[in-house]
């Protein structure tokens, strides 16, 4: 995607962004509750890219309000504070375009939905266990910082602490898609709390 069919695009989901903007101040809209909580939903969606569109554009604006400056301008220390405003918001400028570009990719429609989490002890006998416990703690947290809510249908407890499996319910915001990337096994090297001899042990669990 090229820059100019960037802010095209950008620019597009802007005037929409507004004009949703507009209709939720709507009193037909908003006496039709079914028709605002879709607008509520799409401009909830648009948020975050037009917010981060805004800052971008703000950095093209005041590059070339500098460059400018510096074809202009004969005074030394003006063309020179233009020069350093140019190369600091320029460092910056291609990882806010690869960051859009990442917000402009179609969400999966299942992103929305909540998930179940599923967290087993793999190999490594009791210390697999205790891993599989320190998953559970945090993820527990992870969700509790996104606004998440969590609740156990199963557990599974270890012989000396932890789970051999543990299975939650988490409800919320993006859940499924953001934790859809979680799967998988997760493996941690370290002298267990199960080994008396200060040995390095390899213990896996399951999400």
């Amino acid at each position: 995607m090229s820059n100019i069919s960037l802010l095209e695009k950008l620019e597009t989901l802007l005037l929409k962004f507004q004009e949703i903007g507009e209709q939720l101040t709507d009193p037909e809209v908003i006496s039709d509750s079914k028709k605002f909580i879709k607008l509520n939903k799409d401009y909830r969606e648009l948020e975050g890219v037009v917010n981060a569109f805004k800052i971008y554009k703000n950095a093209v604006d005041n590059i070339e309000s500098s460059k400018k400056i510096l074809s202009e301008e004969k005074d030394e220390e003006l063309r020179e504070m233009a020069k350093m405003e140019i190369e600091s918001l320029s460092a910056g400028l291609e990882e806010m375009e690869q960051t859009l570009k990442l917000m402009l990719i179609p969400a999966d429609p299942q992103d929305d939905k909540n998930a179940i989490l599923e967290i087993r002890a793999g190999t490594g006998g009791d210390e697999a266990s205790i891993f599989a416990g320190e998953l559970y703690r945090m993820y527990t947290k992870y969700c509790e910082k996104k606004g998440w809510k969590t609740s156990v249908n199963s557990v599974s407890e270890g012989t000396s602490g932890g789970y051999k499996e543990i299975i939650l319910s988490v409800t919320g915001s993006k859940v499924y898609g953001t934790l859809k990337y979680e799967s998988g096994v997760h493996r941690v090297q370290r002298v267990p709390q199960t080994e008396t001899q200060g040995r390095v042990h390899t213990s896996a669990a399951t999400v």
